[in-house]
Protein backbone atom coordinates (compact mmCIF):
# COMPACT_ATOMS: atom_id res chain seq x y z
CA UNK A 1 0.00 0.00 0.00
CA UNK A 2 3.22 2.17 0.48
CA UNK A 3 4.62 1.62 -2.76
CA UNK A 4 1.02 2.68 -4.33
CA UNK A 5 0.72 5.79 -2.57
CA UNK A 6 4.58 6.42 -3.71
CA UNK A 7 4.29 5.48 -7.41
CA UNK A 8 0.73 7.43 -7.37
CA UNK A 9 2.83 10.68 -5.83
CA UNK A 10 5.27 10.83 -8.30
CA UNK A 11 3.23 9.83 -10.95
CA UNK A 12 0.31 12.50 -10.19
CA UNK A 13 2.72 15.21 -9.71
CA UNK A 14 4.73 14.85 -12.81
CA UNK A 15 1.33 14.01 -14.75
CA UNK A 16 0.09 17.46 -13.20
CA UNK A 17 3.14 19.40 -14.26
CA UNK A 18 3.40 18.17 -17.73
CA UNK A 19 -0.59 18.37 -18.30
CA UNK A 20 0.10 22.09 -17.05
CA UNK A 21 -2.42 22.04 -14.87
CA UNK A 22 -3.06 24.00 -11.16
CA UNK A 23 -2.01 21.79 -8.51
CA UNK A 24 -4.48 19.86 -6.87
CA UNK A 25 -2.29 19.41 -3.66
CA UNK A 26 -0.84 16.27 -2.54
CA UNK A 27 -3.80 14.00 -1.84
CA UNK A 28 -5.83 14.78 -5.40
CA UNK A 29 -1.71 14.25 -6.81
CA UNK A 30 -1.61 10.90 -5.37
CA UNK A 31 -5.59 9.69 -6.07
CA UNK A 32 -4.69 10.72 -10.07
CA UNK A 33 -1.61 8.88 -9.54
CA UNK A 34 -3.38 5.84 -8.30
CA UNK A 35 -5.97 5.82 -10.72
CA UNK A 36 -3.83 6.65 -13.13
CA UNK A 37 -2.18 3.19 -12.18
CA UNK A 38 -5.15 1.55 -12.84
CA UNK A 39 -5.96 3.41 -16.48
CA UNK A 40 -2.11 2.93 -17.74
CA UNK A 41 -2.00 -0.77 -16.44
CA UNK A 42 -5.03 -1.68 -18.19
CA UNK A 43 -4.18 0.29 -21.73
CA UNK A 44 -0.55 -1.10 -21.39
CA UNK A 45 -2.02 -4.53 -20.72
CA UNK A 46 -4.52 -4.32 -24.21
CA UNK A 47 -1.62 -2.83 -26.25
CA UNK A 48 0.46 -5.53 -25.18
CA UNK A 49 3.71 -3.40 -23.67
CA UNK A 50 5.21 -4.14 -20.30
CA UNK A 51 7.63 -1.70 -19.17
CA UNK A 52 9.17 -4.19 -16.25
CA UNK A 53 8.08 -4.40 -13.06
CA UNK A 54 10.63 -2.40 -10.83
CA UNK A 55 10.03 1.46 -9.67
CA UNK A 56 10.83 3.44 -13.12
CA UNK A 57 8.08 0.79 -14.71
CA UNK A 58 5.48 1.43 -12.74
CA UNK A 59 6.00 5.32 -12.59
CA UNK A 60 5.92 5.13 -16.60
CA UNK A 61 2.60 3.29 -16.32
CA UNK A 62 1.12 5.44 -13.25
CA UNK A 63 2.61 8.42 -14.85
CA UNK A 64 1.29 7.58 -18.61
CA UNK A 65 -2.27 6.67 -16.91
CA UNK A 66 -2.30 9.96 -14.97
CA UNK A 67 -2.00 12.21 -17.87
CA UNK A 68 -5.21 10.25 -20.00
CA UNK A 69 -6.94 10.77 -16.74
CA UNK A 70 -6.09 14.40 -16.55
CA UNK A 71 -7.11 14.91 -20.05
CA UNK A 72 -10.24 13.34 -20.10
CA UNK A 73 -11.68 15.42 -16.81
CA UNK A 74 -10.23 18.61 -18.81
CA UNK A 75 -11.85 17.58 -22.08
CA UNK A 76 -15.42 16.73 -19.70
CA UNK A 77 -14.78 19.80 -17.80
CA UNK A 78 -15.11 21.87 -21.03
CA UNK A 79 -18.02 20.52 -22.37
Amino acid sequence: MLWWIIVGLIAGFLAGKVMRGGGFGILIDILVGMVGGVIGGWLFGMLGIFPGGGLIGSILVAFVGACILLWLVRLIKKA
